[in-house]
C-alpha cells in the first residue's frame, strides 16, 4: 500500500522560511511543525494545510506527494 508523504521541508528551504517564523505565521508550537516536516504524523488538520500553503504561499501538492509500493 502506497503512503501520502510530506514535503514540507523542500518548500521551506525553497521559500527559505525557518521552522520558527512558519510555526509562528502558522499559529501552532515548534513541535507540532516539526512533526508534520520529519512526517512524523499520520493525520493533519485542513485548517493546517491550509494555513502553510497560504504562507508559504504554495498548494497542497506542493508539500503533499504520493508514493507507491516501490518509491
Amino acid at each position: 500500500m502506497g503512503k501520502i508523504v510530506l514535503r514540507l521541508d523542500r518548500m521551506m528551504v525553497e521559500r527559505k522560511i525557518s521552522l520558527n517564523e512558519l510555526a509562528s505565521r502558522v499559529g501552532i508550537s515548534n513541535v507540532n511543525l516539526s512533526k508534520i516536516k520529519n512526517n512524523k504524523v499520520t493525520a493533519v488538520r485542513f485548517s493546517t494545510l491550509a494555513a502553510i500553503c497560504e504562507v508559504l504561499e504554495c498548494k497542497v501538492g506542493d508539500i503533499l506527494e504520493f508514493c507507491g509500493d516501490g518509491e
